[in-house]
C-alpha cells in the first residue's frame, strides 16, 4: 500500500516530486495524483491523530460503494444441472454470465467459476475421488448427444454418433464420430482408440449400452 502520509510529510519538507518517489519507492505518476488529490481536498500535513493510515486513505481514494459486487452462482442448482445429458461447467458459466449482465451484477471468471464449484463440491461431498491405476481402465461409451454432419453434396443433415474413451487414470481421452453406433462401428472405434494410446488397458468399462451389453442383470453381465 502507498504510504501516503510519508508522501504528504516529505512534500511539507520541501522536497520535489521526484525526490519523493525516489524516497518512498513509488513512481512519480502517483506522488503527483496523491498531492493533486490532497491539495483538492485541502489535506495537508501535519494531519490529525485520529486520521489513520486507513481513513486517509479512504479520504484521498473512497472506494465505489455503487459498483455492484460479484455474484454467487447456485452451486446447488449446478450440480442438478451437471446430470443432465450435455451439460458442462462451460456452458453452466456462460448461462451465469448472462444472468449476471440481465441483474447489473459482475461475474466469476471461468477459473473462479470452476473452483467454488469444487469447494460446493467437497463440502457437500457431491463427489467421490476413485483411485485408479495407470494403464488398468479404459472407460468407453456413446455420448448422450449426437452431432451433425452436412452432406456438400446433398446438403442433407446426417446425424453423427459420438464415441468417447477415456484412460481412467489420466483422463486422457480419444474421441469420434460414426454414422452408426452399430457393432462394426463400435469394433472400429476401439481399433482407433486403442492405435491412438498405443496399447491397451487390463479392463474395459462401458455402461449399460445396447451396442455393447445385451443383458445386465443383478447377478450377471452378458456382453456382445
Amino acid at each position: 500500500m502507498t504510504n501516503y502520509r510519508e508522501i504528504l510529510r516529505l512534500s511539507s519538507l520541501g522536497l520535489n516530486k521526484s525526490q519523493i518517489d525516489q524516497s518512498i519507492g513509488c513512481s512519480r505518476t502517483t506522488v503527483i495524483q496523491v498531492l493533486d488529490i490532497a491539495e483538492e481536498k485541502g489535506v495537508c500535513y501535519p494531519l490529525s491523530p485520529e486520521l489513520t493510515d486507513r481513513k486517509l486513505a479512504e479520504l484521498l481514494f473512497p472506494s465505489d460503494k455503487s459498483r455492484p459486487g460479484y455474484k454467487m452462482p447456485d452451486y446447488e442448482h449446478v450440480h442438478k444441472e451437471l446430470q443432465r445429458s450435455g451439460a458442462t461447467l462451460n456452458l453452466l458459466w456462460l448461462e451465469y454470465c448472462e444472468q449476471c449482465s440481465a441483474s447489473n451484477e459482475v461475474p466469476y471468471q471461468l477459473t473462479q467459476f470452476k473452483k467454488h464449484y469444487r469447494d460446493y463440491a467437497e463440502k457437500a461431498n457431491a463427489t467421490m475421488h476413485l483411485k485408479h491405476k495407470p494403464g488398468e481402465i479404459l472407460q468407453v461409451d456413446w455420448a448422450g448427444q449426437t452431432a451433425e454432419v452436412i452432406d456438400t453434396d446433398t446438403g442433407e443433415v446426417l446425424p453423427a454418433y459420438i464415441f468417447v474413451s477415456s484412460l481412467a487414470y489420466s483422463g486422457y481421452a480419444y474421441v469420434e464420430a460414426f454414422f452408426s453406433m452399430n457393432q462394426e462401428c463400435w469394433i472400429s472405434a476401439h481399433v482407433n482408440a486403442f492405435k491412438y494410446f498405443g496399447g491397451i488397458t487390463k479392463i474395459l468399462q462401458c455402461d449399460n449400452l445396447k451396442t455393447g451389453v445385451i443383458k445386465h442383470g443383478r447377478s450377471d453381465v452378458t456382453l456382445r
